[in-house]
């Protein structure tokens, strides 16, 4: 079992800590630990963060078992340092961009989101405007680029985008997933009116119920853990369904939210004629029994929406105007210390609330 260690860094003049710093690292497959790591040395461009909230999804518990696409093909081999959902404080930057700053660039002391997704600024996507499709990805506590469950995290500051004091961290921790729901509703181009249904009742999911009933006025749920049909029902679903029992044949939008194979099936089934089908959910198996032929006559439009780069402000201004709520959405902060407790939390199903996090500011 790890034992709590003494944080090690120091700052020199007041500027970019040295020395080392505590992480809690996935040292080999379904082990994780707090551990003991160099603090990222400065470099031009990127600020030195300290991580205040980091939240866990299901990523992270493959990534622990090693059964993500991530581990499986080497970008992210062990030991690693995971957590692409946080929020935390700018606490130094290179004396370059100290002494000069930009406008809109954070500065020491701002709280900040970080993009998960680091784009190059310099491929045919990139060039394009179209990030999200960067050749040349980084992806922050997937591959390429150290996770947020540590101490120090050294992030472009260009991939960073600053909270407004009315957003809380609860509300911040979650804005990472939030805008991969608003990229897929973006893409449908759907409006009020529309008839819509959700799959999930994950955070993506309940995120998604929120955001969807805000945009069409009424949403329908498909789910299988009560705690999360509750929420769902409070934050303002309709009709609540197990799987397999929404009306075929019935939503102009479909949201899969949940990444269960199965529920891609029941996406296609629920879709009216013409129907957009929005798949924010990344199922880990694959897909068998797909009828293109039916998509194909019933006009049916499947979105893949890979992430949302260009939505981090929008999903904070939700928040601070209340159209967006983390009521009900984390079951517990847990410290960095603890973090094998809280994969043992994310696994539990029957937890609370979805959503489980790190929290770096506790002993």
């Amino acid at each position: 079992m790890a034992t709590a260690l003494t944080p090690r860094a120091a700052a020199v003049d007041g500027g970019w800590p040295t020395g080392t710093m505590r992480a809690a690292v996935l040292t080999a497959e379904h082990r994780a630990e707090e551990a003991t790591l160099p603090v990222p040395a400065p470099a031009a461009g990127e600020a030195l963060i300290a991580p205040l909230l980091v939240g866990l999804c299901g990523t992270d518990l493959e990534l622990l078992h090693g059964t993500a696409t991530y581990v499986r093909d080497g970008r992210a081999p062990y030991p690693h340092v995971f957590g692409h959902e946080w929020v935390g404080r700018v606490v130094a930057l290179p004396p370059q961009d100290a002494d000069a700053p930009s406008a809109g660039r954070p500065v020491v002391g701002d709280r900040v989101v970080g993009h998960t997704m680091i784009s190059c600024g310099s491929c045919r996507a990139c060039h394009r405007g179209r990030r999200n499709e960067c050749g040349d990805l980084r992806e922050v506590g997937l591959y390429g680029q150290q996770g947020a469950a540590a101490q120090y995290l050294r992030m472009p500051t260009r991939a960073l985008t600053v909270v407004p004091d009315e957003v809380g961290d609860a509300q911040a921790v979650l804005v990472e997933p939030t805008v991969t729901v608003l990229e897929g509703l973006a893409r449908t181009g759907r409006s009020a009116g529309d008839r819509a249904l959700v799959l999930g009742t994950g955070t993506i999911g309940l995120l998604a119920v929120q955001l969807v009933a805000r945009l069409t006025g009424a949403v329908d749920v498909v789910g299988v853990a009560e705690n999360g049909l509750r929420t769902a029902a409070a934050f303002g679903a309709r009709r609540l369904f197990r799987p397999g029992q929404a009306p075929g044949g019935h939503y102009d939008l479909v949201v899969e939210a949940s990444g269960a194979p199965e529920a891609f099936h029941d996406a296609v089934r629920a879709a009216a004629v013409g129907g957009d089908i929005a798949v924010v959910g990344v199922a880990g198996h694959l897909v068998d029994g797909v009828d293109v032929g039916d998509l194909t006559l019933r006009g049916i439009t499947v979105h893949g929406v890979r992430h949302g780069l260009d939505h981090y402000d929008r999903a904070l201004r939700l928040f601070a105007e209340g159209a967006l709520t983390a009521d009900g959405m984390i079951a517990r902060r847990v410290p960095l210390r603890r973090v094998p407790d809280a994969f043992r939390l994310l696994q539990d199903g029957d937890r609370a609330a979805p959503k489980v996090t790190l929290d770096l500011t506790a002993a």
